[in-house]
């Protein structure tokens, strides 16, 4: 009985990871879909303290659309406005913006403050903006692309922005538009 069920576990596994037929394909890719949304993507989110370790940018909310010296000729009045200067600006987080198409790694709360790009929940999607002023209700939040701050955060917080991956969003960003989702063109 022992050795039926180990040849069985050989056949098995050779036919998923050798075999090139369709149905070998097909549970290659139920397995590592299982495996990435089971055990890889809670592990990481277990390690980095949230409840999203990856969010795919999916509009242009943070976009730059040029270099750190035209955007701020474009936008900095918005910030000197609301007390940041070009200088404290230039040292903040993804400075140069974050664009359509990128995943963004987050870890948890921590010692979040002005300058740093947070993701939130906003009507059930998760938002990536900048923190533009810490108050005692939450944070104060500006997409860098849009022309006014957004709404008071407080509870609603998913993870701090740590790391970049470029491109690597648009895979989501596809299969929306394939699920009918629509893409947000920018």
């Amino acid at each position: 009985m022992k050795r039926d069920f180990k040849n069985f576990l050989k056949k098995a596994w050779y036919f998923i990871w050798y075999d090139d037929s369709l149905l070998s394909w097909f549970l290659n890719v139920i397995i590592a879909f299982i495996l990435v949304k089971f055990i890889i993507y809670p592990g990481i989110g277990l390690i980095l303290g949230t409840s999203h370790p990856l969010v795919a940018v999916v509009s242009c909310s943070m976009d730059h659309n040029a270099d750190f010296e035209n955007w701020w000729q474009a936008n900095g009045k918005w910030y000197e406005d609301s007390g940041i200067t070009k200088k404290e600006f230039s040292e903040f987080s993804f400075k140069n913006g974050i664009n359509q198409g990128d995943i963004m790694v987050l870890k948890n709360n921590d010692n979040i403050g002005a300058g740093d790009v947070i993701v939130f929940n906003g009507r059930g999607n998760p938002i990536i903006h900048r923190v533009i002023e810490e108050n005692e209700q939450g944070f104060r939040t500006k997409g860098d692309n849009n022309p006014v701050s957004d709404i008071e955060i407080t509870n609603s917080l998913i993870g701090k922005a740590v790391f970049r991956i470029p491109y690597l969003g648009w895979i989501k960003i596809a299969f929306n538009g394939l699920i009918g989702q629509g893409i947000i063109k920018c």
